[in-house]
Formats: C-alpha cells, sequence, structure tokens
C-alpha cells in the first residue's frame, strides 16, 4: 500500500492512507543506505507486517524541523517576548526559499508592543509584503484558515514565538501543548516533542519542536545571495556579473540599502550569513 508518514515517535512510523493509520517499522535497508524516513515522506508498506518498503522521491526535504515534502512554511515571528529577531526572520525565509517551500510570514504578539515599537514593525510588515511575501497577523484567524486547502504546511519558528498557540486558536480541538517563555533565557521552553502531520482545513499542518539556532546546510555563499529575493531585482544593473554585493566597486545592490529601496537590516544580515557569522 502507498501513503503518507505524519507522525514518528521513536521507531514507529504512523501512516496515513484514506483516513486509516498504520503503525509501521522500517527495513534494515533504509539504515544500511543511510535513508531516514520523514513526517511528510509518501511510502509503500506492507499493510500485514507493518513495515516500510519503500520512500518516494522527495520534492524537497528540511533538517530542522525533519520533514519532507512541504507546500507552504509559515514562519511564526514573536514581536515581543522573545524578541524579533530579523536575523532569525531572513535566515528562516532564505533556507525556506532554497528549498523550494514557499514562504508565509505571520507576526504574533503585537499586543504586547507600545505606541513607538508597533510604528516600527508595521514598517517591517509593509517591506516584507512590498518584496512579494505574504503576510499575516496572528489575529486575522479568518484569513489564516484559508491558506490550509490542499496543502502541507510546516509551521516553524522561534521557540515561543505562538507556533501551538495559533494553532490551538485556529482549531479549539487540537489542544496542543503550550508553556510560557522562560524569562531567564528570554525564550521558550521546547514543548513540541515530534514532528507530526495535523489534518486541517482540508490540508495538513506540522506543529513541530521550535529552536533557537539553524545553519545554511549544504548551502554557498552563491545560494545565499539568490535567495534573497529583492536582490535579484536588481542585480543585473551591478558592474560585475557575479557580483557578491560584499566588496566590489559598482555594487548596484549596496546603492539600493543607501536610498532606503532595500531594507538595511536585510542587506546586514546578508552580509553576516556569507560570512557565517
Amino acid at each position: 500500500m502507498e501513503g503518507r508518514i505524519i507522525k514518528v515517535i521513536s521507531n514507529d512510523y504512523s501512516v496515513l492512507v484514506n483516513n486509516q493509520i498504520y503503525i509501521c517499522k522500517p527495513r534494515g535497508k533504509f539504515r544500511n543506505i543511510k535513508i531516514t524516513p520523514l513526517v511528510g515522506d509518501i511510502v509503500t508498506f506492507d499493510p500485514i507486517n507493518n513495515y516500510l518498503l519503500e520512500i518516494k522521491s522527495r520534492k524537497n526535504s528540511l533538517i530542522r524541523p525533519p520533514i519532507s515534502n512541504i507546500d507552504q512554511a509559515v514562519i511564526i515571528t514573536s514581536v515581543k517576548e522573545p524578541d524579533f529577531s530579523t536575523n532569525l526572520l531572513d535566515k528562516l525565509l532564505v533556507i525556506i526559499e532554497f528549498n523550494n517551500v514557499k514562504p508565509i510570514i505571520c507576526f504574533t504578539k503585537l499586543d504586547l508592543l507600545n505606541k513607538n515599537e508597533l510604528k516600527e514593525i508595521k514598517e517591517y510588515i509593509n517591506y516584507y509584503q512590498r518584496i512579494g511575501y505574504d503576510v499575516y497577523l496572528n489575529t486575522e484567524i479568518n484569513k489564516i484558515k484559508k491558506i490550509f486547502k490542499d496543502k502541507v504546511t510546516v509551521f516553524t519558528g522561534q521557540s515561543g514565538a505562538g507556533k501551538s498557540t495559533l494553532l490551538n486558536h485556529l482549531d479549539k480541538s487540537l489542544n496542543l501543548k503550550t508553556d510560557e517563555i522562560s524569562v531567564a533565557l528570554g525564550r521558550g521552553k521546547h514543548i513540541t516533542r515530534h514532528v507530526e502531520l495535523i489534518p486541517l482545513f482540508g490540508g495538513l499542518v506540522a506543529d513541530t519542536p521550535g529552536f533557537s539556532a539553524i545553519s545554511f546546510i549544504d548551502m554557498t555563499n552563491n545560494d545565499i545571495r539568490d535567495n534573497f529575493i529583492e536582490f535579484n531585482e536588481y542585480r543585473h544593473n551591478c558592474k560585475y556579473k557575479d557580483c557578491m554585493h560584499n566588496l566590489e566597486d559598482g555594487c548596484y545592490i549596496k546603492e539600493k540599502v543607501n536610498d532606503g529601496t532595500i531594507l538595511k537590516s536585510r542587506y546586514e544580515n546578508y552580509l553576516k550569513f556569507i560570512n557565517r557569522e
């Protein structure tokens, strides 16, 4: 039979087929060829002996969180407790773009901001929308509900940003565990212990463990550059065809940063990324 892995706990793989779940074990051959089945994998399996037999070709996969065949990733972005991090948001956007997944940004906890902080965040929101990203506020529940149909969606972002809380607001029957922010650490405690795909509004949604650090695994500096999407609009005007927008003269990207067209924090994060800071 063929189905999709929707949950992995220890060595038990839950495979969904027509609203029925089969608990399967992986065959030893996966270990021998160094392939680990992931949540999201389309697999063939033996429904009598409950063994995974084959993993179908993946269209994409992420390492953190470990999940495959994703259509879109909702980046849950807290603006307070934990504080807004342009570095983390831009890092996630670049990695998600590189993996051929559509990024969607969702800002949370705007109610905790004062007037000046709110004004600043709205400027960021307007910028990310202007360069082509879909951006939502976590209070726009009815709008968010419409994005899931016929899609495999992953929720990702910093620990404590409000991933599980938002999913609970979208569907109260989920009753996913949430926890308070650690005051000492300034970030959330890890509550989601495993990756699981949940049927939601005509699609499948993954609630994933939060994380505080990610890396550009398998990405070159050219990959990082090419996935800053607004750079691609202007880079053909650079003096050098393969300009890295760093130390080169005649760089049009730097001109666009200086005149305010490209957000300064985006460019600064880009330099940190290519210097692996």
